[in-house]
Formats: structure tokens, sequence, C-alpha cells
């Protein structure tokens, strides 16, 4: 039994990459609303997103040679802290393992860009992160519109909401090279899943927490009112108990 709920709660693809054919198969049912496949998988993946953008995000105020990279990565910092607090408040509330650490392909990205200086680091900065920005704001979209969870549709609001920031801002760079950056967020290369999964945590791990920047202008989650499910028949009613079914 532990190990199929330990399956239920942690995908077995996640970075970029679409992790079930079965996104729209219900998990679970809860307070909020069913939780399908695809709506684990997406707070997942802002999840890990967070774990790799926001330590880009600090290495580019030390290492960004222009004030735009600079003011990217001041968005990121801060942008990601927020969405990583809304992600650790409701996971437990649907039963969803976060991982502590992001895709071998995403820190993969940070590696790179830890070797690289100047206008070079500015150029590969500004483009890597436009693209894997676009990668995901179209999953953004249709998360939002098709979710009858409603933690998952307030996650997806403010992700839209600082992905698109993040977008500008990289845009307002004056790096991006859009035919190279919509090529590759249109057609990303054919990685193994193990290259797009996070690792699982041990048990036990402490929780990796990103902390806000002291000038903090994001802000988490307010869960008030947001106990109903998402439609009618879809949700039970709030009770003190916020653990879902698990099926």
């Amino acid at each position: 039994m532990a190990l199929t709920l330990a399956a239920l709660a942690y995908p077995g693809m996640l970075g970029l990459d679409t992790v079930s054919s079965s996104q729209t198969r219900i998990i679970a049912q809860t307070q909020w609303g069913p939780l399908t496949e695809g709506d684990r998988d997406f707070v997942v993946k802002v999840r890990a997103a967070g774990l790799w953008e926001y330590p880009l995000g600090q290495i580019g105020l030390q290492k960004g040679s222009s004030k735009g990279v600079k003011t990217a990565s001041e968005h990121l910092v801060d942008g990601h802290a927020a969405l990583d607090a809304s992600c650790r408040k409701i996971a437990p509330m649907l039963n969803i393992t976060l991982p502590n650490v992001a895709s071998p392909q995403q820190e993969g990205f940070v590696t790179q860009l830890k070797g690289e200086d100047g206008k070079q680091f500015d150029t590969d900065f500004a483009n890597i992160l436009r693209m894997t920005h676009g990668s995901i704001f179209n999953t953004i979209a249709k998360v939002r519109s098709t979710t009858k969870n409603s933690l998952v549709r307030a996650l997806a609001d403010q992700a839209n909401d600082t992905v698109l920031d993040h977008m500008t801002v990289m845009e307002k760079t004056g790096l991006v090279d859009f035919e190279q950056t919509v090529f590759k967020q249109t057609t990303p290369p054919k990685l193994p899943s193990s290259d797009l999964t996070p690792p699982a945590p041990p048990a036990g791990q402490p929780e990796v927490v990103l902390t806000p920047p002291p000038t903090a202008t994001s802000s988490s989650l307010d869960l008030n009112g947001l106990g109903g499910g998402g439609g009618a028949g879809t949700g039970t009613a709030p009770s003190p108990s916020p653990s879902p079914t698990v099926r």
C-alpha cells in the first residue's frame, strides 16, 4: 500500500516534459475538487522551476554585466520565492510530494551559466530563461482553463502572472534571439525521461525553502475562500481534515 501511495504522490516524469499520457485521470478526491495527474504534475513543475531559476537569479545578480540582466535576476528571485511558498503551502493539502532538486536538464542550465561570464553569460541567461518560460506558458493556460481543483487553479493564476513577468523582463534585456528561442521552445530536444525528472526526495530529508529577498514584492497564495471544490458535484464540503482520499 505504501508503494502505491508513493507512486501516486510522485510522478514518473517531470521537468518540461509531458509527465503522463493520462493527464485527466483523477487520482484523488479533495475538498477543493478532484485532483488529476495533470494537476499534480503541474504543482511539481512549478516547484522544480523554482529550484533552478531562483539560484540562477542569485547568480545573475552577481555575474550579470548589464542592468537588464540584473533586473531580470531580481524578478526571478522574487517571483520564484513566492511561487515556491505557494507550492509548499498547497502540496501537503493535496498529498503531493515535492522534489528538493531540479531535473538534470534544468541543473545542466545552471552548470552551463555558472561557467560563463560577461556578454556570453548575459546572452545565454536571457535566451535560456526566455525559452524555458515560454515552454511552460501554454501549459499554465491549459491547466488554468481545465482544472476543477480550486487550489491548483489559484496556483495557475499566480504562475501565469509570474511567468509572463519573467518572459517580459528577459525580453527587455534586448538580448533575446526570438527566432532561435521560439524554435527551441516549440521543438525541444528528445531527451531521456531521466534527464527531465527531478529525483524524489529521500525519506526524512528537510524541505528546501527558497527565501524571499528583503525587498520582496511578490507574496504566496492567500487560501481564504478556496475551501470549495471545482464545480457542482466535483468536490466535498470543507472539513477540518484536508487530506485527500487517494485512489
